[in-house]
């Protein structure tokens, strides 16, 4: 499977601006939404969410920003980045990651938050039991630094929560995969039990497909893991199905069926990810579209 790209308008390239990790993307109303991270620095560590639409998935008009930084003082006051978003309950709910000291002041203390909407437009309101997800305090565990980088799904009538974990003492390079699920999109979220899924990956671009789960793997984790596709029927128990060449680099997809809780959904076909950057150059967005086998459906 190969992945070709397509510049972007109004959240590409531009002097000055960081756009990166983008959410998934929604269609309400015949218009695409996605939110991203935008700073003025590389790192996601000093951001807002900011959000887009677009008519076509490549010209998009940038909104405005959907979360601000928490207080002084809060769990969320040094930045908010790598949203992802979710349908439930006739409301829009969009997770969020926060740290609680700005970029370069101590270690990242990540963990995830929700605000929650009527409209993909906001306004949007952080809810009271934030943040609805934590770093392990146990630091055997794979996610006891730090965790990130949400993304969800509705399966059997209850919210998958992907994210990723970091342990303490562990390198970038060796974050891995968990899932926590909840019954209500407000949580409570459990860690799953078989946690991590996957034993690698730095950015979380997962999606529905048949009746089960695909996850797409870049080039973090062992090297059985990297630059595949894994598939689970049940959500838990990965297994590789495709290579892919020159994947996505930290994505969100176009997924119709991720929140229907469809039993034949279709696999993605496209998204946003961060442009290829390089030296001082700060990240912006693009599109790309997998090209996966003829012969396969």
């Amino acid at each position: 499977m190969t992945v070709k790209r397509t510049p972007v308008s109004g959240i590409g390239m531009q002097e000055g601006v960081c756009r990166r990790d983008p959410s998934d993307i929604i269609r309400v109303n015949e218009r695409y939404y996605i939110w991203y991270s935008k700073g003025p620095i590389k790192s996601g560590y000093n951001a807002t969410v900011w959000y887009a639409t677009s008519s076509d998935g490549i010209d998009w008009t940038e909104q405005g920003q959907a979360i601000g930084k928490g207080e002084a003082g809060a769990w969320d006051y040094g930045s908010v980045f790598t949203p992802g978003i979710l349908i439930a309950e006739d409301r829009y709910w969009l997770f969020y990651t926060g740290t609680s000291h700005p970029f370069q002041q101590g270690m990242p203390d990540s963990k995830i938050g929700l605000a929650v909407a009527d409209s993909p437009d906001g306004p949007w309101q952080k809810l009271g039991n934030n943040p609805i997800l934590r770093n392990s305090d146990n630091k055997d565990d794979f996610d006891s630094l730090l965790i990130d980088d949400s993304c969800a799904m509705i399966r059997n009538g209850k919210i998958f929560l992907y994210y990723k974990g970091r342990q303490f003492g562990k390198s970038p390079h060796e974050t891995k995969m968990g899932l926590a699920v909840a019954r209500s999109p407000q949580g409570p979220y459990q860690k799953h039990e078989s946690n991590p899924v996957i034993q690698g990956n730095h950015a979380i671009l997962n999606w529905p497909q048949g009746k089960g789960v695909a996850a797409m793997i870049g080039v973090t984790g062992p090297e059985d893991l990297r630059n595949s596709v894994q598939h689970s029927e049940d959500g838990v128990h990965f297994a590789k199905t495709h290579n892919v060449i020159d994947g996505p680099r930290a994505a969100g997809s176009y997924r119709p069926d991720a929140f229907t809780g469809s039993l034949k959904a279709e696999r993605i076909s496209w998204g946003i990810e961060i442009g290829k950057h390089q030296g001082n150059q700060l990240p912006y967005l693009e599109r790309f579209e997998l090209q996966w086998p003829d012969n396969e459906h």
